[in-house]
């Protein structure tokens, strides 16, 4: 069965980003050469499930190929219909029934490349089986919460550790089952 897994950046303190979707701290941790692990990440799926507003800053400031490289299926969570372009989806329904089918489906896993409210959908149903959580040292004390409050508790289950010369520290876990 495909597992889904997050692949994200957070402060110290624990957010995503700085106020209006801000994600310029991310500079702080950027070497050339270095992806943290990214490129091997992604060889491993074929699925994308992202939130609109990520997607959109995305395509902004990376452009479209960032996503759709011709290489996944990429499902862009949103409120507001658009048509599919390329293999991109605008998925307007229940996020839990689009995550239980594609793991019913064949293929490699899927990545959740956030946003906050995504996230916590699928923690909230139990659907993440992986979180590989890089914490840029920085303190912003106020933004956009990696996890949000009125979620069931779960149990994770360590896998391991890496640290970088940047500062950066790359948590990995599973859920436990």
């Amino acid at each position: 069965m495909r597992k889904i897994s997050l692949f994200i950046a957070t402060s110290l303190d624990g957010y995503i980003a700085k106020p209006n979707d801000d994600l310029s701290f991310l500079k702080l941790v950027e070497k050339e050469g270095e992806d943290y692990g990214y490129a091997a990440f992604t060889d491993t799926i074929d699925t994308l499930i992202i939130g609109r507003k990520t997607y959109d800053y995305v395509l902004k400031e990376i452009g479209p190929s960032f996503y759709d490289n011709g290489q996944r299926d990429v499902y862009v969570i949103t409120r507001t219909p658009s048509p599919s372009v390329g293999r991109t989806t605008f998925y307007t329904g229940n996020l839990t029934d689009l995550v239980e089918q594609l793991k019913s489906e064949n293929g490699k896993n899927i990545y959740c490349d956030g946003g906050a409210e995504v996230i916590n959908e699928l923690l909230k149903n139990d659907l993440i089986d992986g979180l590989i959580i890089s914490i840029v040292p920085i303190l912003l004390g106020n933004g956009t919460r990696l996890f949000k409050d009125g979620r069931p508790e779960q149990l994770l289950e360590f896998v391991k550790v890496k640290t970088f010369e940047t500062g950066l520290v790359q948590l990995h876990y599973k859920r436990k089952k």
